[in-house]
């Protein structure tokens, strides 16, 4: 079971009656130095806060919740000044006695980093959109959102994806980073439609390849896949274009080899073994294909070139909406 203290949801102020701004709330083992202890967002315990909690602009503490039992906390200003230091304090809950309510399923709540599709375009309270803008502390000048509530995706993407890019280069933790006022650029889901690692923890599928991809689609955040493609000859079906045709007049040298047609538009003489004659049109030919003609002489093939040559549509039917990531 879980409960909370008395911090939980406070505004704190400093000793001159000023908001504690950027302060850190510190949670550790009842009766040890130093032994970090979790606290949690939801009262299943498996959503953790960053240790220590940084207060917002106002100075105040988010909704925690801890283990049943006893807990030390130490608050310092944004300098690290010590303003409370307290150990051996109850957490107060259902399961102490002091206090109600029930418990969350942590199944059916969001988590730090989760995707979703939402029907809209503007902000989203406890929601970043996946544009490629940044997030950060409030001193960061992030330009998707700089608050601190954005600690716990910060974390947690610098610690998920390596290939995002931390603003000032990435320091030697995430924690260094956030404190260091550093910004997090976010997924990068503009015109994207969102598809499953190849392997997801398993052996790759081979369902997407690099080949066709573009991409290694095992790796999370790759992107691939093109919106529209102009097939080369080589992509067409193997095909051939019987278009036949006999101009009774004359016939042209092949190869060296005469043969024609005399007026009767029978053969005036016959063509070698693999050898065909070139139908003219008398307009033109833009693209002729000879194929070996059988003993004794043959037609050859005859087309004009075809197609524009554009690209296709390579879309699939398709509605646009906002991916947002949960802070």
């Amino acid at each position: 079971m879980a409960g909370t203290i008395p911090l939980s949801m406070t505004q704190q102020s400093d000793q001159y009656g000023d908001p504690l701004a950027g302060g850190k709330l510190y949670f550790f083992v009842a009766g040890t130095v130093s032994t970090p202890q979790n606290a949690y967002q939801d009262l299943a315990l498996t959503l953790p806060w960053p240790n220590p909690i940084t207060l917002d602009a106002a100075g105040r503490i988010p909704q925690l919740f801890l283990a049943d039992g006893l807990i030390k906390i130490r608050l310092t200003d944004f300098a690290g000044v010590v303003q409370v230091a307290a150990d051996n304090i109850q957490v107060i809950g259902a399961s102490s006695g002091a206090g109600g309510g029930g418990s969350v399923d942590a199944t059916t709540v969001f988590s730090t980093g989760d995707v979703k599709p939402r029907y809209g375009t503007g902000s989203h309270t406890g929601w970043v959109r996946c544009n490629q803008k940044t997030i950060g502390s409030s001193a960061s000048g992030a330009t998707e959102r700089a608050n601190a509530d954005c600690q716990a995706l910060f974390q947690y993407l610098w610690a998920t994806d390596p290939n995002l890019v931390v603003i000032g280069g990435r320091g030697a933790t995430a924690l260094a980073d956030w404190n260091g006022n550093k910004q997090m650029t976010l997924p990068d889901g503009r015109g994207t439609a969102f598809v499953g690692l190849d392997d997801m923890g398993n052996t790759a599928a081979g369902r997407l390849t690099a080949a066709y991809f573009g991409a290694d689609a095992t790796v999370l955040g790759a992107r691939g896949g093109l919106e529209s493609n102009t097939l080369t000859a080589a992509q067409l079906a193997s095909h051939a274009h019987p278009a036949y045709g006999r101009d009774k007049g004359h016939g042209h040298v092949l190869n060296g080899n005469a043969a024609g047609l005399n007026s009767g538009g029978n053969w005036g003489g016959a063509a070698p073994a693999n050898q065909g004659l070139v139908n003219s049109t008398g307009t033109g030919i833009a693209d002729i294909e000879i194929r070996s003609a059988p003993a004794g002489g043959g037609l050859a093939n005859v087309t004009d070139v075809a197609g524009g040559g554009l690209p296709h549509n390579n879309v699939q039917p398709s509605m646009t909406v906002t991916f947002y990531m949960k802070l």
